[in-house]
């Protein structure tokens, strides 16, 4: 759907005054979103995943792991699809909070695309530099976003998410290395270039969304505070966005349509997306990528 035609739809949670102002900057911050009783479910299911993770010694499909990681001291960075190892992350993911207030940006048929629970671990938790997500995955359309959950609160020291507003209007860019190899971020000459003096840093109560759009320029600094910052994501687009490519992160939701129905056509916006390697056989994270310890 087009954006006007979005806004002429009236909203399920959001005011019109957020819808607005996610469509002009590209993002939104809904303070306090998330009821109580959920964010203490998800919160008890993330312990129970960090417990599993005490018998993994090495980065896999399902975990990312920090340097020093090691089972009496868990360092973790990434849990990739948690929908897919807990119902907890699921029943959250397609209920109907979530799921209303993805349709006040995107229309009211919504599909899943990927989920991932980024830690951000104390001391040491790594930065994520500046990139674009639609690049990971590119659609027919840009209506995709991720809504991200911080499970407790964030604090500028913890490396909340920052964002660049107003830059999902602007170009794409090459994520790829002079080497033609994918890297999932900006090089440091196009990154160097960038006006960031309007950077936001999304600090947030616990409960509190982040909603960015998939053509967003976003990032986020190291954790160098003695707090985790567990940041819960998941990608949604509009019924009728294609993807033209596999998923990074295979998931058995994939494509679920989590509200209203599924698309009988498929809306193609005229603007070209880049298109990454060949994700059939899955990667680690985005952090093993910028790091260049793993290249495609």
């Amino acid at each position: 759907m087009e954006v006007t035609e979005v806004l002429n739809i009236p909203p399920l949670f959001l005011t019109d005054e957020q819808r607005h102002f996610y469509f002009e900057n590209g993002y939104l911050l809904v303070e306090k979103a998330v009821p109580d009783d959920q964010l203490e479910r998800l919160r008890t299911a993330t312990d129970e995943m960090i417990e599993r993770s005490r018998s993994i010694t090495a980065s896999d499909a399902v975990w990312d792991l920090e340097n020093g990681h090691a089972a009496d001291e868990p360092r973790l960075r990434r849990l990739t699809s948690p929908n897919d190892h807990h119902i907890e992350y699921w029943n959250y993911a397609s209920g109907s909070l979530i799921t209303s207030i993805v349709a006040d940006l995107v229309g009211p048929n919504v599909k899943f695309h990927h989920s991932k629970l980024n830690f951000k671990w104390a001391k040491g938790g790594e930065e994520v530099k500046w990139h674009q997500d639609i690049q990971f995955w590119p659609h027919t359309n840009y209506s995709p976003l991720t809504v991200g959950l911080y499970l407790y609160d964030c604090s500028e020291a913890q490396g909340p998410l920052a964002v660049l507003p107003k830059s999902h209007r602007g170009k794409l860019y090459d994520q790829y290395n002079d080497s033609d190899q994918w890297i999932g971020c900006l090089s440091s000459e196009d990154a160097d270039a960038l006006d960031t003096s309007a950077a936001t840093q999304l600090c947030g109560t616990a409960g509190s969304l982040t909603i960015h759009n998939c053509r967003l320029l976003h990032s986020s600094m190291p954790n160098r505070s003695p707090v985790s910052r567990p940041l819960l994501l998941n990608a949604y687009s509009a019924a009728d966005a294609m993807p033209y490519t596999p998923v990074p992160t295979p998931s058995k939701f994939y494509q679920a349509i989590v509200r209203g129905s599924n698309a009988r056509w498929a809306h193609h916006d005229s603007r070209s997306c880049q298109i990454p390697p060949d994700w059939s056989g899955g990667y680690t994270s985005i952090f093993a990528l910028q790091q260049e310890e793993a290249v495609m």
